[in-house]
């Protein structure tokens, strides 16, 4: 693996679930793995499990790591070619990507979505940029229109959870009173289909995801329909896509709640966290023996540790 920006950089799914599972058995395996090695963490916008799960990933594989919080520890970037720089961005991209390339072995990445424009957030400008003009291998830590390792997280815990071979698994919207970012629902929606299980996307109208990131899954518009006989619900706020970065709706009625479970197969409740709680999901919900969302946050430790054992190997040919 060179770089992980999406589930187009995994060239073996179940291979890498796999190499996940057994370092989650042994997380000190790889100790000796990063010697000598380093990793700078670059944040654009704030992280509490990525920035703390990255790092005890690192360590994990003796890996030492730096952090970056762009705009209050470094100057803010100018990403635009041939632009006069008399603003108030005093690096270019350019510039900035080769240095740190220069200093770390892995660089990982969090740029938000801005939500104004869709056009230059789904272009991926960020990410793009550092892969383009960084000498080292590239990490997403979530950027604006996905988030890998979040995903590849509930891959490990449904994998982990799972009954059934191809369980049932459920996405669905909830509301929330800000506008969020697609990032999570697009790439949990790919990494679910590549994985070949039976989803289902529910949502209001008007909140459709971008048809990539939706392909053959099954659209309900009805929720409680869609919670019938699922295996796993997994629950997310998102901004429009079509009406870019609109909050259409705060429908109170789409919050996940026990009695909504109860239409489920004895189903797990997940979400990535933060969470707002009785907004997103009731707490007799959160609370109950059918959350996973501990355990979710605790892979996200795994889900960083077997991207970067990948990648260091890589970089030991």
């Amino acid at each position: 693996m060179n770089s992980f920006l999406s589930i187009k950089d995994v060239e073996n799914l179940p291979g890498l679930v796999k190499d996940a599972l057994e370092i989650k058995k042994n997380p000190n395996m790889y100790k000796e793995l990063g010697r000598n090695r380093s990793m700078c963490l670059i944040f654009l916008n704030p992280s509490l499990r990525t920035r703390l799960s990255s790092q005890k990933a690192a360590f994990n594989l003796g890996l030492n790591t730096a952090v970056l919080d762009v705009g209050s520890q470094g100057w803010k970037l100018e990403f635009e070619d041939g632009i006069v720089m008399d603003g108030d961005k005093a690096e270019h991209i350019k510039e900035a990507a080769a240095v740190i390339g220069s200093y770390f072995d892995v660089v990982a990445i969090r740029a938000f979505a801005k939500l104004e424009d869709r056009a230059e957030d789904y272009s991926e400008q960020v990410m793009e940029s550092f892969k383009k003009y960084c000498p080292a291998p590239v990490i997403n830590m979530e950027s604006s229109t996905g988030h890998p390792l979040q995903a590849f997280t509930d891959l490990i815990t449904i994998e982990e959870y799972k009954t059934v071979e191809r369980p049932k698994v459920v996405l669905t919207w909830a509301p929330h009173p800000k506008a969020l970012p697609q990032a999570v629902a697009n790439s949990f929606s790919r990494w679910m289909l590549e994985a070949e299980f039976d989803l289902t996307v529910t949502h209001p109208e008007g909140y459709e995801l971008v048809d990539e990131a939706v392909g053959n899954a099954k659209v309900e518009y009805d929720q409680q329909k869609a919670f019938k006989d699922a295996d796993f619900v997994y629950a997310k706020n998102w901004s429009s896509y079509h009406e870019y970065g609109k909050v259409l709706s705060t429908d109170p009625s789409w919050m996940v709640t026990s009695k909504k479970m109860s239409l489920t197969k004895n189903g797990k409740f997940m979400h990535c966290l933060p969470v707002r709680r009785n907004v997103i999901v009731e707490d007799t919900v959160l609370d109950s023996d059918q959350s996973l969302v501990i355990q979710q946050a605790a892979n996200r430790v795994i889900s960083m540790q077997t991207v970067l054992k990948n990648i260091l190997e890589g970089l030991k040919k």
